[in-house]
C-alpha cells in the first residue's frame, strides 16, 4: 500500500540516538545519484530490520518547500538494515566527510520517518517465511544446539555451526538446523577461486574494508558430514541440507568430498534435496555432483553480464560463462536452478541488464531468482568498480 509523501528525514546525533527533520524529505541513492524516492517504492520497515549510523556521512535531503537537495549539517546519515526476503530499491544517500571511517560490508537502504513509523524503499520478494525473525524462537535453538553438541561431541562442523553461526553471526540456517526443520547447511571450504570486491568473509590484510564474517577454519570430513545430515534428512520437515554458506569459500573447490558425502547419504536415505550454494566456476565438477545425486543449484552472481560480473567476482582460472554453463547442466538433470542475484540500485535496474537477465533464464532454463541487495558500502566500496 503506497504512502501519500515522502517521508521525513532522519539523522543520528553520533550517541546512538535518532531524531527526524520535518523540513526535508529523505532521499534515495541510485548509482551516483540522491534522487526523490516516488511514493510507492516505501513501505514499512519489516520486521527483524534495523537502523544503522553512518559516522562522518552527511544526509543528502529535500528542501519542503523548494524542492532543493541540500546536504544536512546536524549529525550523521542512518541507513536501515533488511531482514531476508526483502530487497532495496535505493540505498541511503549521503556525503562522505575526509574523517570518516570505511564502514563494514552491510547493507545501506535509505530510511525515513512518517506517522510515526519507519520507512524503506524495498519490496518483499517472495513470501517464504523460512528465515523470518518472528519464526524464531531463541529457547528452542539454545536447546537444539545442547543437544545436538552432546549428540555429536567430536563433530567440528556441528560445533562450528552451533558456536560460530547460530550463536555468533545468528545465521537464520543454522538456527532453523538447530530447531530441527528445514534446511540445514553445510559449509565444507576455507579457500575460494574468486577475489569478490564485497566479500563478506575474507578481505585481504592490506584491505580497509572489514569483513563481517570469518570463514571456516578446517576441512570437514564426509564422516564428519553424514553422522548430522543423514539423522536431519531424516527426521526434519521439508528437508534439505545445502553446502555452501557465508562463512565459508567457494564449495566446489571440496566437489570430491561432497560427491563422496551426496553418494554415501544416499545409501542411508532418500528423502530430502541436496543442494549447493555456489559461484557455478566448475561446470564438469557440478556434472559429476549431479551424477552422484546433487538436485538443486544456487549460484551466485551481482549481473548477468560479463562486464559487470568479471571486474568485481575477480575470478581465479574461471570465466562468466562457466556459470551459464553450470546452470544449465543441472537443469540437463531435472534439477532445481536458482540464481543468488545480488541487486544494486543503479546497475541492476536498467535496460541492459534487464536484456541479459531475460537472455540468461531463456538459455539456461532458471527455475527461480532470489533478490538479494548487495553487501557492498555505497561509497568506498563501489569506487574500485568505477
Amino acid at each position: 500500500m503506497s504512502i501519500n509523501q515522502t517521508p521525513y528525514l532522519l539523522y543520528s546525533d553520533g550517541k546512538g540516538n535518532i531524531f527526524e527533520d520535518t523540513s526535508l524529505y529523505v532521499t534515495g541513492r541510485s548509482g551516483w545519484d540522491a534522487c526523490m524516492v516516488p511514493n510507492e517504492d516505501w513501505i514499512e520497515l519489516p520486521d527483524g530490520g534495523s537502523l544503522y549510523e553512518l559516522p562522518g556521512r552527511r544526509c543528502i535531503g529535500i528542501d519542503v518547500k523548494t524542492g532543493d537537495l541540500l546536504l544536512f549539517d546536524k549529525g550523521w546519515a542512518v541507513a536501515a538494515f533488511l531482514p531476508p526476503a526483502h530487497t532495496a530499491f535505493y540505498l541511503s544517500a549521503y556525503e562522505t566527510q575526509p574523517e570518516a571511517p570505511v564502514l563494514p560490508l552491510f547493507c545501506y537502504t535509505a530510511v525515513g520517518w512518517l506517522d510515526e513509523k519507519f520507512y524503506v524503499p524495498a519490496i518483499r520478494i517472495e513470501q517464504d517465511i523460512r528465515q523470518e525473525c518472528r519464526g524464531f524462537d531463541d529457547k528452542k535453538v539454545e536447546d537444539g544446539i545442547s543437544h545436538l553438541i552432546k549428540s555429536y561431541p567430536k563433530n567440528r562442523l556441528v560445533n562450528h555451526l552451533a558456536n560460530n553461526c547460530a550463536l555468533n553471526y545468528h545465521c537464520p540456517a543454522a538456527r532453523n538446523y538447530f530447531m530441527g526443520r528445514w534446511e540445514c547447511p553445510v559449509p565444507v571450504s576455507s579457500a575460494c577461486n574468486a577475489n569478490c570486491v564485497g566479500c563478506i568473509s575474507l578481505q585481504p590484510d592490506e584491505e580497509e574494508i572489514v569483513s563481517p564474517q570469518e570463514r571456516l577454519g578446517f576441512k570437514p570430513s564426509v564422516e564428519e558430514i553424514i553422522e548430522f545430515t543423514v539423522p536431519h534428512l531424516e527426521t526434519a520437515p521439508y528437508p534439505l541440507i545445502s553446502f555452501g554458506q557465508g562463512c565459508e569459500g567457494e564449495p566446489l573447490l571440496m566437489w570430491r568430498i561432497i560427491e563422496q558425502t551426496i553418494l554415501e547419504i544416499r545409501k542411508h536415505t532418500q528423502k530430502g534435496s541436496v543442494n549447493i550454494n555456489t559461484n557455478g566456476s566448475k561446470p564438469k565438477a557440478v556434472k559429476k555432483l549431479c551424477e552422484a545425486g546433487l538436485n538443486s543449484i544456487r549460484v551466485s552472481t551481482n549481473s548477468a553480464r560479463r562486464e559487470i560480473y568479471m571486474p568485481y567476482y575477480r575470478p581465479n582460472n574461471y570465466q562468466f560463462e562457466d556459470i551459464v554453463e553450470s546452470l544449465k547442466i543441472v537443469n540437463s538433470f531435472g534439477g532445481w536452478t536458482s540464481l543468488n542475484y545480488f541487486v544494486f540500485p543503479g546497475m541492476t535496474d536498467n535496460v541492459e541488464e534487464y536484456e541479459a537477465l531475460r537472455k540468461l533464464i531463456r538459455e539456461t532454463g532458471l527455475k527461480m531468482i532470489q533478490w538479494r541487495t548487495l553487501t557492498l558500502t555505497p561509497t568506498g566500496t563501489c569506487e574500485k568498480l568505477a
